[in-house]
C-alpha cells in the first residue's frame, strides 16, 4: 500500500473495518506517514445534497491536479450489515479515475454519523498520499457530532425546505460547522435561510459563546451543487479555514486532542474486550457480573470490584 498499490489499500481497509487481529500492526506501520492530508467533513440532514457536493468538490480538486480520497458513510444494510452504497452511485463519474479512491463504509450501528473505523481508514488514505480526504457522513439528522473529531474543516449543508435551521442551531451544529452551505439555493426560502444563518453565526461569533481556538466567523455560502455553482467559493473558504487554523496554531492542537481521544477510546475498547474474555476463565469476575445481572450488586460497586480484580493480575 505504501508503494501506491490501490488493491492493497482496499484490502487493508477491509481488515480495518472488520477489526482484524492485524489491526494494531497495520496502524503502527502507517503511523509515520500520517498527518499530511487535509480532511474535509461534509454533514447535514438527509437530502441536503452532501454526495453531490462531495462529488463537485472532488472534481474541482482533480481539476487542480490533486488526488482525492473519499470516505462515504452509508446506512447499514439491515440484512448484511454492509453499506447500502447509495453515495458511491452519486459519485460514479470518478470511479474510473485512478487518482480518486472512494470507500463506502457502513455505520454498523454507530449513532454519531460515522463508522467506528472511519479514523483508521482516514489514516490509511493519508499514508497512501492523498492530499485531500473528504468524509461524507450518513445524514442521520442533527446528531452527527463525530465529524468534528475527524475533520480539520467541517462543512454543514442545509437546504431551504429542511425547515430546521433554528433547530440545527439549538442542536449544536453551530459548534460543529466551520462553513455553512445552503445547497439548492435556487429554491424558495434560500435567501431567508441564509439570512437566518448569517444572523445566528454573527451573534454566536460576537457573543463569545464557547471556547474559540481560532478567530473565525463561520461563512454562509450559497450553492447549487448539481449545477456546479458555488463550489469554487466553497473550496476557497476551506483553504482560508486551513490557513486560519495553521496561523493560530489550532490545527496541531486539534490533532493532539484527536490523538488523545483516540487513545482513550482504544483503552476503553481493549479493557472491555479483556474483561469479556476473562469472564470465561475467572470465577470472581463471573460472580461480579452475575450479581449485577440479578440485582444483588449495583453497577458502580461492580466497576470498582472489576478494576481491583483485573489490575492486580498481569
Amino acid at each position: 500500500m505504501l508503494a501506491g498499490d490501490r488493491t492493497a489499500l482496499a484490502r487493508l481497509m477491509t481488515l480495518v473495518e472488520n477489526r482484524a487481529p492485524e489491526l494494531p500492526a497495520i496502524m503502527s506501520g502507517v503511523f509515520p506517514r500520517t498527518g499530511r492530508a487535509q480532511v474535509v467533513g461534509i454533514t447535514g440532514p438527509p437530502g441536503a445534497g452532501k454526495s453531490t457536493l462531495a462529488d463537485r468538490l472532488t472534481a474541482h480538486c482533480r481539476g487542480a491536479g490533486q488526488r482525492v480520497g473519499i470516505v462515504a458513510i452509508d446506512p447499514s444494510s439491515p440484512f448484511s450489515g454492509g453499506a447500502v452504497l447509495g453515495d458511491r452511485i452519486r459519485m460514479q463519474a470518478h470511479t474510473l479515475d485512478p487518482d480518486v479512491f472512494i470507500r463506502s463504509m457502513a455505520t454498523r450501528g454507530s449513532l454519531g454519523g460515522l463508522s467506528r473505523a472511519t479514523g483508521d481508514v482516514i489514516k490509511l488514505m493519508d499514508a497512501f498520499g492523498f492530499p485531500w480526504i473528504i468524509i461524507e457522513t450518513v445524514g442521520v439528522g442533527q446528531t452527527e457530532l463525530d465529524i468534528i473529531r475527524q475533520a480539520d474543516t467541517t462543512v454543514v449543508t442545509l437546504v431551504p425546505e429542511s425547515g430546521d435551521s433554528i433547530q440545527a442551531m439549538k442542536a449544536g451544529l453551530m459548534e460543529v460547522a466551520d462553513i455553512f452551505v445552503v445547497n439548492k439555493a435556487d429554491r424558495d426560502g434560500a435567501h431567508a435561510l441564509m439570512a437566518e444563518l448569517r444572523f445566528s453565526v454573527h451573534l454566536h461569533y460576537t457573543s463569545g459563546a464557547g471556547p474559540k481556538d481560532v478567530d473565525w466567523e463561520v461563512p454562509v455560502l450559497a450553492a447549487q451543487a448539481v449545477h456546479d455553482v458555488g463550489i469554487d467559493a466553497l473550496l476557497e473558504q476551506v483553504r482560508r479555514h486551513r490557513t486560519a487554523l495553521e496561523q493560530a496554531g489550532a490545527l496541531e492542537k486539534r490533532r493532539q486532542a484527536r490523538r488523545r481521544a483516540e487513545l482513550e477510546a482504544l483503552l476503553v475498547e481493549e479493557f472491555t474486550a479483556q474483561i469479556t474474555a476473562r469472564v470465561q476463565t475467572d470465577p470472581a469476575l463471573a460472580r461480579t457480573l452475575e450479581a449485577v445481572t440479578t440485582g444483588a450488586l449495583d453497577s458502580y460497586s461492580a466497576v470498582a470490584q472489576i478494576i481491583a480484580q483485573t489490575l492486580k493480575r498481569p
